[in-house]
């Protein structure tokens, strides 16, 4: 209770500001002693009062009073953490994802994008994301088993290093990405594309295939398609100069 009572104090003074990382299970043990129980049950009770959101794999977040109405698709230099979250997190929302992985043989489509033989092994991810717990993106990811299979991140959100963006993960098996390639285009959604992102009746999607490639080797390492809704999102690129 003790412990609770200092990390909501710490929220609702705006210390914590509604997207912020709290501190992990190991630190908060650190700082107060006890067993991980402790901090567990800690969160547990905040996050039942509403005040924060748990994403496995990475953590615990202060969660926004109010999902922000359009949210904003900036190109963004590569991060340690998942592009996603540090995105809707700076604009004062948690985001969160629900995610399952498979081994399959990859199609037509896949297999030229990254530049496999049809029926290669890959590594298909799909994910919903979630901002403050409302569906506003839904992905399709793949990648060849041949270049991650017998390393730590062969599961893209099981591991040491789940919950990070690709950039990360290739990281650790010694390739560096560039920024991805895009294509974007408009389209209505479909039907299962409208009920995973709760649109009622179908609208407007943005829909973007993107590849990542291996920047010493041009190699794709990772492909994907990504669906967000068209009532949600604002695509923005460039930088404005310094002032």
């Amino acid at each position: 209770m003790r412990v609770a009572d200092e990390l909501r104090a710490r929220i609702e003074s705006g210390e914590m500001p509604p997207g912020a990382r709290l501190p992990s299970v190991a630190e908060l043990i650190q700082q107060y002693g006890g067993s991980n129980s402790v901090a567990t049950r800690a969160y547990k009770l905040l996050v039942d009062e509403g005040l924060v959101v748990s994403r496995h794999g990475a953590g615990h977040y202060v969660r926004s009073t109010e999902t922000p109405e359009l949210l904003v698709r900036r190109h963004r230099r590569r991060s340690e953490d998942s592009p996603f979250a540090q995105g809707v997190a700076e604009q004062g929302a948690v985001g969160t994802w629900r995610h399952e992985s498979t081994t399959e043989q990859a199609s037509e489509t896949v297999a030229q994008r990254l530049r496999l033989a049809a029926g290669d092994p890959v590594m298909h991810t799909s994910y919903t994301y979630l901002a403050d717990d409302a569906p506003v993106q839904v992905a399709e990811s793949w990648e060849p088993l041949e270049l991650t299979g017998s390393s730590l991140i062969a599961l893209p959100e099981v591991g040491p290093y789940a919950g990070v963006g690709v950039a990360a993960r290739m990281r650790v098996i010694s390739i560096e990405v560039g920024d991805p390639v895009e294509r974007v285009r408009a389209r209505m959604a479909t039907r299962a594309e409208a009920q995973a992102l709760g649109m009622t009746p179908a609208g407007p999607v943005m829909a973007i295939e993107r590849t990542y490639y291996d920047q010493a080797t041009g190699r794709p390492v990772e492909t994907a398609d990504i669906v967000m809704r068209g009532d949600r999102w604002v695509a923005v690129y460039g930088q404005e100069p310094p002032a």
